[in-house]
């Protein structure tokens, strides 16, 4: 069975769960895309959805092996430093570094009550 096959016979149903639940919103996944594309690049449709099934299987890949470093260490919290664990321990080591300075970034970003910080969370441009 794809990632995308489920019993209810749709290839983008959920079993049960809804697809604005299983996967990140195709507009925030547009906007990446388009960021990687000619200003007069266009992208299909179903490439929009595939990429976004893809990273919405990836987040869940890498959160599941973090979990259960979590979970053998007795630990309820994934943090940061687990994920990038996680992403070394599955063969994606390239990234790690990179994601390392980020990571230690937003740590060290001040958080105050004049940032007008939204539930989107920081933008990434505006760590350097």
């Amino acid at each position: 069975r794809g990632m995308a096959d489920d019993d209810s016979g749709s290839p983008r149903g959920g079993g049960g769960v809804r697809e604005q639940d299983r996967f990140l919103p195709i507009a925030n996944i547009s906007r990446i895309m388009k960021k990687a594309v000619p200003a007069n690049g266009k992208i299909a449709k179903d490439a929009k959805e595939t990429l976004q099934e893809c990273v919405s299987e990836f987040i869940s890949f890498v959160t599941s092996e973090a979990s259960d470093k979590c979970q053998k260490e007795k630990r309820k919290t994934i943090n940061g430093d687990d994920l990038l664990w996680a992403m070394a321990t599955l063969g994606f080591e390239e990234y790690v570094d990179p994601l390392k300075i980020y990571l230690q970034k937003y740590r060290d970003f001040p958080l105050s009550p004049s940032l007008n910080i939204t539930t989107k969370g920081l933008d990434p441009a505006y760590l350097g």
